[in-house]
């Protein structure tokens, strides 16, 4: 079907609502992103923020653009690469993060990076958008006035158990005072599904926002009183960090892949692990093994297992370590890590406690109008620090949680650092032109969602929302992690062939991977994953 408008698919209602209706008003695609991700803010407050981080990539075919923009968490200035050496406990499960004495990492004060997701919106409207920040701020004001409704998939988030090395999600509504008057119902618990959340503090905040720009966060009065609350709490934030939060524009890395050019963003981000999995995955006839098959499963996971050890290894912050993009791209490097496929060889991903899936945290959004512009952009708070300051209403996030505590690796912790991430906002183009958009949120999982996606579309034909239904696996140590709907068959054969193999009882597993699609007529299908209640909608 083609569409007058566009099309926006995200994890959650109302910021498809608001992306379609800024399409409809005569926004384009950047203007109706950043008009949904700020609805997001507001709807998913602990997936995602004004005091986030995020990656935003951008086609626009009548500007002649193509971006990504890209707005990491980083250390504040502060930090030292010794001050936590001292209190680390162990990895985290799934290898990204560490577990520290007093979770100082993971909730509180201390584990915030730089917010740059209010930056990073003036950013792209200055440069690409039709509408001012004030006017696509609008909706999120309303949805802040109007309150938002507790799905199950917030619900879940918040109730989320203690696992894997991370904190039970509950102390992030709990232990802070102004985010329990908020988000908890004033006897330790959460709110219930179906509940209407209500926070005149952040409608405020946004309004404060619309009345006096960015700058007013930066280095204004909300600025002064965040500062504040960091100085008072033992925070690491200060006046520098916010003052000097600057966004990146980089060219985005790009991959042929069976006929189609995949196009993805650069280090720190996930996107060089993702083309590398690809490349390597190139030199297998995918399609003849049957999609899920024994075959299939145990090559793609090999894939993935040496693009973690090399995401482990050899990537980090360019700013400071020398990533060896040329090399972990090169067609010579993914031909020698297929032999080693082709000849049976088992990678060894190093891990202190294998296995174990992180949380769906993190949102994302797909927006694609028929002209072919599109918007693929993935933001976050981590798990979110837990941290409220009185009166703002908006949560920080908890991007510290991700640094390596020990000095002298590729991911310590160091000044004005960013932190790695596995997000891949991603577009695929054929013939020159936009073929589909993927991104996803869900930790450490993005990169292997968005693989499997393409995958899907590529080599097995299917459909946007067919991409995203299809059952999923995830290897990020040496246990490959299957959802519920994979055959046992295939799980018996795996294991007969020495994998470790854990089935967890969810249909659909981490990450919710967003897709829209085009075809040689326009705008097409889009796809949302089910498994956290997505959304995606043309007009």
């Amino acid at each position: 079907m083609r569409y007058q408008y566009g099309m926006v698919s995200a994890p959650q209602r109302a910021a498809v609502e608001a992306g379609l209706e800024s399409l409809k008003a005569g926004g384009n695609v950047v203007d109706a992103a950043i008009c949904a991700a700020l609805v997001q803010t507001v709807v998913d407050p602990m997936a995602c923020g004004i005091a986030g981080f995020g990656s935003m990539h951008l086609y626009l075919a009548d500007q002649g653009v193509h971006k990504v923009l890209d707005f990491h968490g980083r250390a504040p200035a502060s930090v030292t690469p010794q001050m936590w050496e001292d209190l680390v406990l162990r990895e985290c499960d799934d290898g990204f993060g560490f577990v520290l004495k007093g979770e100082v990492n993971e909730i509180g004060y201390q584990s915030a990076t730089t917010p740059m997701t209010l930056r990073a919106m003036e950013d792209a409207l200055a440069l690409y958008g039709t509408k001012s920040l004030s006017e696509v701020l609008a909706p999120a004001v309303a949805q802040a006035d109007q309150g938002f409704l507790v799905t199950p998939s917030i619900h879940a988030f918040w109730n989320r158990p203690a696992a894997y090395g991370r904190i039970a999600r509950l102390r992030g509504i709990t232990d802070n005072p102004e985010a329990a008057r908020i988000y908890s119902n004033g006897h330790g618990a959460s709110h219930k599904v179906g509940d209407i959340v209500r926070n005149p503090d952040m409608a405020r905040t946004l309004r404060r926002i619309q009345n006096h720009g960015v700058a007013d966060f930066y280095c204004g009065d909300i600025a002064s009183e965040i500062v504040a609350d960091m100085d008072a709490n033992g925070g690491l934030l200060t006046a520098q960090d916010l003052a000097g939060a600057t966004t990146e524009l980089n060219d985005p890395l790009r991959t042929q892949y069976r006929g189609y050019e995949i196009a993805s963003n650069p280090p720190p981000g996930g996107g060089l692990m993702l083309l590398q999995m690809l490349n390597i995955l190139a030199h297998f006839d995918l399609s003849s093994m049957g999609h899920n098959s024994p075959d299939y499963v145990a090559t793609v996971s090999e894939a993935m297992k040496i693009a973690t050890i090399d995401k482990d290894t050899r990537t980090g912050d360019p700013a400071f370590a020398d990533v060896p993009v040329a090399d972990i791209l090169s067609p010579d490097y993914a031909a020698h890590c297929a032999a080693r496929i082709k000849a049976g060889e088992k990678a060894d991903v190093a891990r202190v406690n294998p296995g174990g899936l992180p949380s769906t945290d993190t949102t994302h959004i797909c927006v694609a109008d028929p002209a072919g512009n599109c918007v693929s952009l993935t933001h976050s708070l981590g798990s979110s620090s837990g941290v409220v300051t009185p009166g703002l209403g908006f949560m920080y996030s908890n991007g510290m949680a991700v640094f390596d505590p020990r000095p002298g690796r590729i991911g310590s912790l160091a000044p004005g650092k960013a932190r790695v991430t596995a997000m891949s906002p991603t577009i695929g183009f054929h013939g020159g032109k936009p073929s589909f958009l993927v991104g996803a949120p869900g930790g450490t999982t993005i990169t292997m969602g968005n693989l499997q996606a393409i995958l899907n579309i590529v080599d097995f034909g299917m459909s946007a929302q067919e991409a995203v239904d299809a059952p999923r696996f995830i290897t990020t140590s040496n246990t490959i992690e299957i959802c519920d709907r994979i055959f046992v068959a295939t799980e018996r054969r795996l294991k007969e062939r020495g994998y470790a193999v854990k089935r967890h009882p969810q249909s659909y597993l981490p990450p919710r991977v967003h897709v829209v699609r085009f075809t040689a007529s326009g705008l097409s299908d889009g796809g949302a994953d089910p498994g956290g209640g997505g959304v995606a909608l043309g007009i």
